[in-house]
């Protein structure tokens, strides 16, 4: 019986020293998601506004741009996935490198090449595992990402997708990332970047009038000033959301760890005291029997 209690008693303070840890990470992840929240707040209106940009540009013009002209055959497709550097956010990252997976997949069956581009550790090492391919990747910044980190991919990737395809560059450049749509809710989405899906038909404002759109010095290069800045701000913009969407799986996991150890101190402490007053009981037994014994004793003598 001493043994078991000791037993169960060692798993307790196990137990307690992990509760302490998945706190602790509970508590960090609740800190740092109102700063990544806000962050994605802040950013999400100026990559609406900068595309509303770049789509009236491209309407109201007849520039054949490069990083909107859709290619008829297409042969190679560039594919970023966004994870997370740190493990304990329960199914974030397998989600976003899943969403990745089925992308991939789809632009096979059409008959394209895929070049992967990856963001996090947990993507990498997923690849690596697998001995995927993977043309670039990018570690440590995943929960807080900065835009120096978004212009670093959006140049590779630019370059990646203006460079030809007979000398290794792609025709579609995708994305994939997780939005983070509630501290509860975040769905991994996939998002094609280039070339610009742009709107042939605009809807007229509210006051019935068209606005008069005059590109300086021309529209070309209007375009070649902003289609860079859409690209960054887009990858910045999906970094973000991922990093918001990465402290709230880890502060879900993390209270949910902690709720699953309070539940297993609770119930190791019952098997303890249980353990316990099982002991205590076979000693009062082994106090009673070995008196029974010795007034047996002192009776036969006499």
């Amino acid at each position: 019986m001493g043994a078991q209690l000791r037993i169960y008693r060692r798993r307790m303070r196990s137990v307690k020293a992990t509760k302490k840890i998945t706190k602790a990470m509970e508590l960090i992840s609740a800190s740092r998601i109102v700063k990544a929240q806000q962050r994605v707040r802040s950013s999400s209106p100026y990559a609406i506004e900068l595309t509303r940009a770049i789509s009236a540009v491209a309407s109201y013009s007849n520039v054949d741009h490069p990083l909107t002209r859709e290619i008829t055959n297409p042969r190679r497709a560039a594919v970023l996935v966004i994870a997370s550097d740190r493990g304990m956010a329960g199914a974030y990252a397998n989600n976003a490198i899943k969403e990745g997976d089925q992308l991939t997949a789809f632009l096979r069956s059409r008959g394209l090449e895929v070049s992967s581009y990856l963001v996090g550790r947990k993507a990498v090492n997923y690849y690596r595992f697998r001995s995927r391919p993977v043309v670039a990747s990018w570690t440590g910044f995943s929960d807080n990402p900065s835009y120096l980190n978004a212009k670093e991919i959006a140049d590779a990737l630019i370059t990646a997708f203006l460079t030809p395809t007979e000398l290794g560059g792609v025709d579609e450049l995708h994305i994939v990332y997780t939005e983070f749509v509630s501290m509860v809710t975040q769905q991994p989405l996939v998002r094609r970047l280039l070339p610009l899906e742009v709107v042939e038909s605009v809807a007229p404002p509210p006051g019935g009038i068209f606005p008069l759109y005059e590109f300086e010095p021309t529209a070309e290069d209007v375009l070649d000033a902003l289609l860079p800045r859409y690209v960054e701000s887009r990858v910045y913009n999906a970094l973000l959301q991922s990093a918001a969407s990465e402290h709230a799986a880890r502060r879900r996991a993390m209270k949910s760890a902690t709720d699953n150890a309070e539940d297993l101190i609770k119930s190791l402490t019952r098997l303890a005291n249980a353990a316990r007053q099982a002991e205590i009981t076979q000693e009062i037994s082994e106090i009673v029997g070995g008196a029974d014994a010795l007034a047996s004793a002192s009776a036969g003598s006499e």
